[in-house]
């Protein structure tokens, strides 16, 4: 009997790297910061620092549009310099001090140069930011041994890109709860919060990141493609310049491959052919990333209260990646084969239509725009002049002025007269006689009145009616109609009260919420919307009662019937926001679509055309797009081409189109390239700068291995990394 043992041996599995939680804690806390400031960065600053939509828009664009510009200088910073680990650490520093100079600056009683800080500290997010944006998932990439983990590797981008989708949501949903919901140092809001809980959980990633340095695999800087592809091409057309009657080559690219080698001079070709599809592509992100201001801003004009619920304006923004989620399995499940079947089946034609429904999105925005203007306030004219008349007393008086158009004309017990257009171009000042028939107004020392009317060009005026001993009263004092930046309730009370000079108004759904406000007082009060409850006596005795809604422009005429009995009266000098945000979701969910169908297909087209060695090289450029887009809508926000928003979104819908036909005439001629891998020696497979991810819809649902996304660092065998 013959026993036969066999002894199967192998190797122990290659521990999972301790080292990943630092490196997605540190990336969960920089994306919940960069997402979190930003959302309501627009809203800060017009509302704190007092900037117009334009500015406030132009500043917002160009600090995206550097965010997306300094990865390609963070890229060439670590592979070329400091390495992966060094860059991400200084960076992030920087990043720090960023946030928490935007955090202290909106500190009021600091008394800080706000606006001086905000601007340097958006300076030093951008560099931060879009500094180790390249880095921090090839660093983590580095962590893995390569073949043994490559499916640990694949773990590792779900597991990374869960926490960039976390950190942007929970960000993008919490910073304006804490914005409007959280009062502090006596304002009705609190943007401090706001910017320091991203900012602390900012530096709380920097000690976390450095506690993991022990069990890092640190690699050294390797050189950078892309300065490796700008040398190619600086030395092919010096090249040219010598050479060009001596020795004519086919293309001008050829003069380099005497020093670089025929392989990486035919890879930058490939690349060329890409990268002049990509001038098209700007206009897109010009329209895409406008979700943070203009939309924005028109959100601040709407009102979102859904039953006890009320939206943000600035949470609108969270219809984005919640959209993504739903949309991407849906477009690849019944979308994309419908598209199939009427013809749209090539990626660049998939990439036409998003950037269609790009531009569908805006008219939509321009539609909803022209109902908001029917909501905005009346703003007077250069040569006109806006009269208000508000009476405190319980009689009627009747006016006789010299005004045109208005010659005769009553103003009521507790009523107003107005007057939108008063023509002021020949005359600014105006006799009236006003009386009062009233047997009970008489008696009352209620007498005639008479005087002038003084209104200024292109401003609003108002005069109250009020009774002071047994003299009659003609409050006079400068108006404004213009609703609140954020979207608040503006209220000025007017009252003809012998009791007392102040109230008190409770919020009665916020209980902590409270004004003690001046009576006849010019200056007009922005409060929390909702009802109130008006009180005297410090507090203790009511009054009466108002409601104030949202983006309303309102003044209030109190007026004492009887010792300690009060009437009031509330008129609207301009309507509350009456158009509901959810008239913004059909825009957002067009946009959003565009995005899946644009930048997921965009992305893929670009990493299967381009060759192994011009993936990273690709990742620049696709960056740079986004921060071209920025500065296009600070170019078209500055140069003012229109005054009406609706009109500007129309733009921007018409620039879109043509943009998308001119890509189209480019994709024709586009033939799609299959990259032989016969010339390639690879010698070390490692993830490179898939970062350009971060901000594309595809981050949670496709595994990056399976999409090709990693770079190749090859050895080429025809001297194709000769440097210099």
């Amino acid at each position: 009997m013959v026993s036969i043992r066999f002894e199967v041996s192998s190797s122990p599995p290659v521990r999972y790297p301790r080292s990943i939680f630092f490196i997605i804690s540190n990336e969960f806390s920089e994306r919940f910061n960069y997402y979190g400031m930003r959302t309501v960065l627009a809203l800060y600053l017009t509302q704190k620092l007092n900037y117009d939509d334009d500015t406030a828009t132009v500043i917002y664009h160009i600090f995206t549009s550097l965010a997306y510009f300094f990865p390609l200088m963070g890229a060439i910073l670590a592979d070329s310099w400091l390495g992966k680990f060094k860059t991400i650490l200084y960076l992030s520093m920087v990043y720090c001090v960023g946030s928490a100079l935007i955090a202290l600056g909106a500190i009021p009683p600091l008394n800080l140069p706000a606006t001086s800080m905000t601007v340097l500290g958006l300076l030093f997010i951008a560099v931060g930011s879009g500094g180790i944006k390249p880095c921090v998932s090839a660093f983590g990439g580095d962590q893995f041994k390569i073949p043994e983990q490559a499916v640990q590797l694949a773990k590792f981008f779900s597991l990374f890109y869960f926490a960039i989708n976390a950190g942007s949501l929970i960000s993008t949903t919490l910073t304006p709860i804490l914005r409007e919901d959280v009062h502090c140092f006596n304002d009705p809001d609190c943007f401090s919060l706001a910017f320091g809980v991203p900012a602390f959980l900012m530096i709380l990633s920097i000690v976390v990141f450095v506690c993991g340095k022990a069990m890092y695999t640190i690699k050294k800087p390797a050189g950078n493609m892309v300065v490796l592809v700008f040398k190619c091409i600086g030395n092919a057309l010096s090249t040219k310049v010598k050479e060009h009657d001596i020795n004519p080559r086919n293309h001008w690219l050829d003069y380099a491959e005497a020093k670089y080698g025929r392989q990486i001079v035919a890879d930058i070709k490939s690349l060329m052919k890409i990268l002049i599809l990509y001038i098209p592509l700007p206009v897109f992100w010009a329209l895409f990333d406008q979700q943070g201001s203009r939309w924005t801003f028109q959100a601040t004009r709407m009102t979102g209260e859904i039953g006890a619920f009320t939206i943000k304006p600035d949470q609108m923004q969270v219809i984005n990646p919640l959209l993504i989620l739903a949309f991407i399995p849906f477009f690849e499940g019944l979308v994309y084969p419908v598209l199939e079947k009427v013809g749209i089946r090539t990626p660049l034609q998939k990439l036409s239509f998003g950037g269609i429904l790009a531009g569908a999105a805006f008219v939509l925005s321009g539609f909803v725009e022209i109902a908001l203007d029917k909501t905005n306030a009346i703003i007077p004219a250069a040569t006109e002049s806006q009269l208000r008349i508000y009476n405190g007393l319980p009689c009627d008086y009747h006016f006789k002025s010299d005004i045109p158009d208005f010659n005769n004309f009553t103003v009521q017990t507790l009523g107003t007269f107005e007057a939108i257009h008063v023509s002021t171009e020949s005359n600014t000042t105006f006799r009236f006689t006003a009386e009062t028939t009233e047997s009970f107004c008489l008696k009352a020392n209620m007498s005639n009145i008479t005087g002038t009317f003084y209104l200024n060009p292109g401003n609003a005026v108002s005069y109250f009616i009020s009774q002071k001993g047994n003299k009659i009263n003609l409050l006079e004092y400068a108006d404004s109609t213009e609703k609140d930046k954020r979207g608040l309730p503006k209220v000025r009370i007017l009252a003809n009260i012998k009791t007392t000079k102040r109230i008190m108004m409770k919020n009665t759904r916020l209980t902590d919420v409270q004004y003690n406000v001046s009576l006849n007082n010019v200056d007009q009060l922005a409060v929390s919307d909702g009802e109130y409850d008006l009180y005297s006596d410090n507090g203790t005795r009511k009054i009466a009662s108002v409601k104030l809604e949202l983006g309303g422009v309102y003044t209030v005429i109190l007026h004492e019937v009887l010792e300690n009995e009060f009437t009031l009266q509330r008129h609207t000098v301009t309507p509350s926001n009456s158009l509901h945000m959810l008239w913004l979701v059909p825009q957002y969910v067009v946009i959003t679509a565009g995005e899946v169908m644009f930048s997921i297909t965009g992305l893929q087209f670009s990493y299967s055309q381009a060759p192994e060695s011009m993936k990273s090289v690709i990742q620049a450029f696709w960056l740079l797009t986004v921060a071209i887009g920025n500065m296009l809508v600070v170019f078209i926000a500055e140069a003012k081409f229109v005054q009406s928003q609706s009109i500007e979104f129309f733009l921007f819908a018409v620039l879109m189109f043509l943009d998308m036909a001119f890509f189209m005439i480019l994709a024709m001629r586009y033939k799609y390239t299959e990259h032989e891998e016969n010339d390639i020696e690879t010698t070390d497979i490692r993830p490179l700068d898939n970062s350009m991810l971060e901000d594309a819809p595809s981050k949670l649902n496709q595994d990056p291995l399976e999409k090709g996304l990693p770079s190749v660092k090859a050895t080429y065998t025809n001297e194709a990394y000769r440097e210099d």
